[in-house]
């Protein structure tokens, strides 16, 4: 079915939940008055991205009010959000929710932190251990979140799975400044076009802007239609707003033309995938 979908690209402020979700309320609200079917947030939308200690201070679980508030929301408008998780036995991690009609639909644990540059996730996050796409209002999708989408078997996974739509949650820094274009920019674009193109699925990206401790985010959160290309982008270096319609149409067109899923054989996958850990156990 078609659909309708904001990419909602916030400045979140960092350590500050409160602040953070009347942003985010406010987006929900504005989405909503545009006739919005469903609203994406970035990476650590609820308490930004750069917290180190702040992690347990700032850390919510599922009956959280916080979270609460936003499953009440999403009786209006479907809600993709990230924050941090915190677990019964006190585990943290770097989470996204998709809430629909009130309820929680999805949960999913970032599990590539990156350990490498600028970041350091992995010494106040715990990883999560699974890709699972899932059921929704506009069909299955799969969820991702920044680093996840930097490993082709994540992807891979999820259109296995049967995820028409990947949603892609982000915070990515601004790097490789060369005149008026942008490394960063330049890669993710590369590498959403490719993965919606060879998986023939749709991609939602949404990155944050503002910065952090002298780190700036650089927004450019798009929608890439299965065919690879980028309908719809929003500023760069901005907070912005851009709703897209998400045309069935599209997606069918593009998986006869270019059927890179239906010849895709799972069974030869997993069959050499077996074979590699056998010979790499030995």
């Amino acid at each position: 079915m078609n659909f309708t979908a904001t990419l909602a690209q916030t400045k979140p402020k960092l350590g500050c939940l409160a602040d953070n979700l009347a942003q985010i309320e406010e987006r929900i609200r504005l989405a909503v008055a545009a006739k919005s079917d469903l609203v994406i947030f970035p990476e650590l939308a609820l308490t930004g991205y750069f917290l180190k200690d702040l992690v347990p201070e700032v850390a919510l679980q599922l009956d959280s009010p916080e979270i609460q508030r936003l499953t009440e929301l999403s009786r209006s408008i479907s809600i993709a959000v990230g924050f941090v998780e915190m677990t019964n036995d006190y585990r943290f991690y770097n989470s996204a929710l998709y809430l629909e009609d009130g309820a929680i639909r999805h949960l999913h644990r970032k599990v590539y932190l990156p350990t490498y540059g600028l970041f350091d996730e992995q010494r106040y996050m715990a990883r999560g251990e699974r890709f699972r796409a899932f059921d929704t209002k506009f069909g299955r999708m799969g969820m991702l979140i920044c680093e996840d989408m930097w490993h082709l078997s994540a992807s891979y996974i999820l259109a296995m799975d049967g995820a028409a739509t990947l949603i892609c949650l982000s915070s990515s820094p601004s790097r490789g400044v060369e005149g008026e274009s942008l490394g960063s920019a330049a890669a993710w674009q590369q590498l959403t076009a490719t993965t919606a193109m060879f998986l023939n699925c749709r991609v939602l990206y949404c990155n944050r802007v503002g910065y952090e401790d002298g780190v700036n985010f650089w927004g450019g959160s798009e929608y890439i239609a299965p065919s690879g290309q980028s309908l719809a982008r929003a500023e760069l270096l901005q907070e912005d707003a851009v709703t897209v319609l998400i045309e069935e149409g599209a997606l069918r067109r593009e998986r006869i033309f270019s059927p890179m899923l239906r010849d895709e054989n799972l069974f030869v996958t997993m069959r050499e995938l077996r074979r590699i850990e056998r010979e790499r156990g030995q």
